[in-house]
């Protein structure tokens, strides 16, 4: 009995770990906020440097700040309700008996949450995608492409320096 409500114990805390690391906004691979062309949905130098590569007129650029702008501010609304949940998960694991149903709860809120938030940053992306030209978008989509590639590179890097940095057993 006590192995299995030991199993339990970890089951649930693995759980809340991984939908913390996967939450939008979480950490993890990819997962510094917005990656690739959602990057730029706060705005900010990283908007500025996608539209310079793009060579955007000052009307793409103030329409496409604007559509991310909204996007933003929208995503930034969802933050203390992921809090909230958050803390909610870790009052759930930290009680004396774990409700299974009400961890069940919180997991689907917070898939929810998520679901609302990529539907969002699609919207954004389409509706700036309306105000590039074709060429302007084959040219975001292979620069986002090597982008990729270069952060792909870069976590494979650190995985290796970690493997020959972790101490032999």
């Amino acid at each position: 009995m006590k192995w299995m409500l030991s199993g339990m114990v970890v089951a649930m805390a693995a759980t809340f770990a991984l939908s913390a690391w996967a939450r939008p906004g979480g950490y993890g691979p990819g997962m510094h906020g917005m990656e690739g062309p959602g990057m730029v949905m706060g705005g900010g130098r990283g908007m500025d440097r996608m539209l310079d590569g793009l060579n955007a007129s000052e009307a793409q650029r103030s329409q496409i700040r604007q559509i991310f702008k909204a996007a933003g501010d929208d995503l930034r609304g969802q933050r203390e309700q992921r809090r909230a949940l958050h803390e909610r998960s870790l009052q759930i694991f930290a009680a004396p008996t774990i409700d299974a149903a009400a961890a069940e709860q919180v997991r689907q809120q917070e898939q929810a949450l998520h679901e609302q938030a990529s539907k969002r940053r699609l919207q954004a992306m389409l509706d700036a995608s309306s105000v590039l030209t074709p060429e302007q978008r084959a040219k975001l989509a292979e620069r986002v492409k090597q982008r990729e590639e270069i952060r792909r590179e870069r976590f494979e890097r650190m995985q290796q320096r970690a493997q020959r940095e972790r101490p032999r057993q």
